[in-house]
C-alpha cells in the first residue's frame, strides 16, 4: 500500500474525530461518549432489532451488549424478544429515550453547520460534495461478498429484486417463467454458485455463475443473475462481482465465461465490455437477450 495514502488518510481520520468531537467523553455535551450516543441514534424512532442493529454498525455482538446495557440503565432503551419470533431481540426507545434522540438530532444538526459556517459558499459546496464522494468511497469499501445457498433470506430478497427491475426496465416486462431457467440446484456447487454482496445486515447485489455440460473439459460457464441495488450504484460493486465471479470460474478450470443481455440494460453492457467481454453470435436461445458476450480466462 501507498505510504503517502496511509498518511493521508490518517491525516483524514484525525482531523475527522476531532472536529465531530469523537474525543470527548461526553458526545455532544450529553453525559455519555459517542458509541452509546451513536446506538442510541441507530435504533431511532421504529426500533431496531439486535441482530440487524449490530451487524449495520460493525461492532461486536459483546461490545453491543454492553453499551444497550449502559442504555437501558439510563431508562433510554428496553431490550425485548420480539413477540413474532422470540428469538430475535427488539431495542426500543422509551419515552425518555425518544426525548434524548430528539436532542441528539438537533444537536448534530448544530454541529454539522459549524463545520460549514465559516466557510464561504463554494468551500461550502466543495466539502459537501467531498463529503458526498467519501462516503459513498468508505461505503464500497464495507460491502462483502460471500458464496450464499440460494435459499438464503438475503438471497431470495436480491433474486427478486433482480427480477422486479427487470420487468420494470425490459420493454415488454419480465416473466421469469419465459426466460431460460436457472434453478437453485443449478446455483449450488458444485452445479455453480450465488455471491451475494452485504453492506451491513443489507443484501445490495448478487451474481451467479452456472457450470454447465463439458465444463469439466475446461469449457464455459455462464454469468447469470448479476444484480446491483440502487442504494449503492457507483461504487464499483457491479465490476467487484463480476471480478469475483471470474476468478470462482478460473479456480475451478473455466477457460471460458459466457453471459447474455438484454439491450435496455446499457450499464451492465458497458461493464461487459470496459471488462474485456467480446460480442459473441448468440450461443442460446434466451426469449430476452439481444446481446451475447464471452471472456476468455487466463491469458
Amino acid at each position: 500500500m501507498d505510504a503517502a495514502m496511509v498518511a493521508q488518510v490518517r491525516r483524514f481520520n484525525r482531523t475527522v474525530t476531532q472536529r465531530v468531537g469523537a474525543l470527548q467523553d461526553e458526545f455532544l455535551g450529553r453525559g455519555r461518549p459517542l458509541g452509546t450516543a451513536r446506538v442510541l441514534w441507530e435504533i431511532g424512532r421504529e426500533g431496531r432489532d439486535v441482530r440487524t442493529l449490530r451487524a449495520d454498525l460493525g461492532l461486536d455482538s459483546g461490545y453491543l451488549s454492553r453499551l444497550l446495557r449502559a442504555l437501558e440503565a439510563d431508562s433510554l432503551v428496553t431490550v425485548e424478544p420480539d413477540p413474532a419470533d422470540r428469538r430475535v431481540r427488539l431495542a426500543r426507545l422509551t419515552p425518555a429515550g425518544l426525548a434524548e434522540w430528539e436532542t441528539l438530532d438537533r444537536r448534530s444538526d448544530d454541529v454539522a453547520a459549524a463545520l460549514l459556517e465559516p466557510l464561504p459558499p463554494r468551500q461550502r459546496d466543495r466539502l459537501a460534495a467531498a463529503m458526498a464522494d467519501v462516503e459513498r468511497l468508505l461505503r464500497a469499501g464495507m460491502i462483502e461478498i460471500a458464496v450464499t445457498d440460494p435459499a438464503d433470506p438475503d438471497a431470495r430478497h436480491c433474486l427478486r429484486a433482480y427480477f422486479a427491475e427487470l420487468d420494470r426496465r425490459f420493454d415488454a416486462g419480465f416473466d421469469v417463467d419465459r426466460s431460460n431457467p436457472a434453478p437453485d440446484a443449478e446455483l449450488r456447487p458444485p452445479a455453480g454458485l450465488l455471491l451475494v454482496a452485504r453492506l451491513g445486515a443489507e443484501p445490495v447485489g448478487c451474481g451467479a455463475l452456472r457450470f454447465g455440460p463439458g465444463f469439466e473439459a475446461g469449457g464455459a460457464c455462464e454469468v447469470k443473475r448479476m444484480w446491483v441495488s440502487d442504494t449503492v450504484r457507483g461504487s464499483g460493486l457491479g465490476r467487484r462481482l463480476l471480478g469475483e465471479l471470474e476468478a470462482h470460474a478460473a479456480r475451478a478450470g473455466a477457460r471460458v465465461l459466457r453471459l447474455e443481455t438484454n439491450r435496455t440494460l446499457v450499464e451492465a453492457i458497458a461493464l461487459y465490455r470496459s471488462a474485456g467481454y467480446t460480442e459473441v453470435p448468440a450461443f442460446n436461445d434466451e426469449t430476452y437477450a439481444h446481446h451475447w458476450f464471452e471472456k476468455r480466462l487466463g491469458g
